[in-house]
């Protein structure tokens, strides 16, 4: 942890004015910090490293609605509240060869994701095939991390989760899914794997975090109110989403004409893994509020992870992953359009860029991040 004396590791400069500006930081000092905020919150050194190592993946990767502008709305305000613990020490409650069941305990979602899918991998190794389901977590942050954990085994990588419910389903317009990602990572033989890494909704509670930050609106189609009709201001809709006022819509959107019973079908599919395999809550009991005051999420997640080895050759599967991927870039492109992309391929080139560009933080971040600083009596800085 940082103490009053150090300088503060996170100094950049303004990249622009105005009222949506951004500030560039460097990866590693956006890292340092979210460690020492958690190591703040009495977050274990070990589970603080791999907490932020999580947060700056997505910043790294582009996902800027995951990364640090998600530490206090999500992490710092829940665990000052006491609807997240910072130490949650996980319990094996049931175990197979080839599966089990972890409770964590209300602690960081990270952490025993993490523990989660590294037992899974170990169990792959040796029967092939494992799954453990995970219950009474916390939000674990983008679900990308953990299939890249797989990949980087040699093997192909599952995850799912519910969470707080914010979706409708297909003709309804009451908030009752969560964003429930699916996420699959596996290998390749070019420089970065395949990770398909999103909601099964239109967009996610992030993104139009992300929008209101930035003081657009959202595009039509992305959240519906009770009317049936779009509703797109983003500070709005963050309310609504709370009361019930709005919800988001399933990948698809609104009806059936544009296949918005896809993405409700695989959402719910995600909740009832997410939910059933570890008999834990689900839908609206995932709100968060509980006779009117705040309580822990108690959310669940599953992991999955495939040896390839068990199959086939990991580099002859990497290959054949590789070709397909190229095939499909190499493909006839749409007018205008000079450039076609697989998953995990934005995300790639977007560090590349970030490497040598930094990070871009809003305004309203560097002022989130100024409060954690001198709440926690962090070292001092001009962010």
């Amino acid at each position: 942890m940082l103490n009053k004396a150090e300088s503060a590791p996170w100094r950049a400069k303004s990249a622009c004015g105005g009222k949506n500006a951004m500030t560039m930081m460097s990866a590693d000092m956006l890292e340092k910090f979210m460690k020492d905020v958690f190591i703040g919150l009495g977050v274990k050194d070990e589970d603080a490293a791999l907490c932020a190592g999580v947060l700056i993946t997505a910043d790294k990767r582009g996902i800027d609605s995951h990364g640090i502008a998600r530490l206090k709305n999500i992490y710092y305000d829940r665990i000052k509240e006491g609807t997240q613990k910072a130490t949650g020490d996980f319990e094996i409650l049931k175990e197979s060869p080839t599966t089990a069941l972890l409770d964590g305990k209300d602690g960081m979602g990270h952490a025993i994701s993490k523990k989660a899918m590294d037992m899974a991998i170990q169990k792959a190794k040796e029967y092939g095939t494992a799954m453990v389901a995970v219950k009474n977590s916390t939000h674990y942050g983008i679900a990308g991390y953990y299939v890249m954990q797989a990949a980087e085994s040699d093997m192909i990588g599952i995850t799912g989760t519910n969470a707080r419910p914010s979706v409708a389903p297909t003709f309804g317009v009451e908030n009752m899914l969560g964003t429930n990602p699916l996420t699959i990572g596996l290998p390749t033989d070019e420089e970065f794997p395949f990770v398909i890494d999103c909601a099964t909704s239109m967009a996610q509670r992030g993104k139009v975090e992300t929008y209101n930050r930035l003081n657009k609106k959202l595009p039509e189609g992305w959240v519906i109110g009770p009317d049936g009709l779009s509703k797109t201001d983003a500070s709005a809709v963050l309310d609504d989403l709370v009361s019930g006022a709005a919800a988001l819509t399933p990948l698809g959107g609104i009806g059936e004409e544009t296949a918005g019973y896809k993405g409700y079908g695989y959402g719910a599919a995600v909740e009832i893994l997410s939910a059933a395999l570890q008999s834990g809550p689900f839908l609206k009991m995932l709100s968060g509020i509980k006779d009117g005051k705040k309580v822990p999420y108690h959310l669940g997640h599953f992991f999955i992870a495939v040896n390839i080895s068990s199959f086939v050759e990991p580099a002859l599967f990497r290959k054949t992953a590789g070709n397909i991927l190229r095939n499909l870039r190499a493909s006839k492109k749409a007018p205008c359009r000079d450039r076609i992309y697989t998953a995990g391929e934005k995300e790639h080139l977007a560090w590349q860029e970030r490497k040598k560009t930094g990070i871009p933080v809003t305004d309203k971040t560097i002022a989130e991040m100024k409060v954690m600083r001198d709440e926690l009596g962090l070292a001092g800085g001009d962010f």
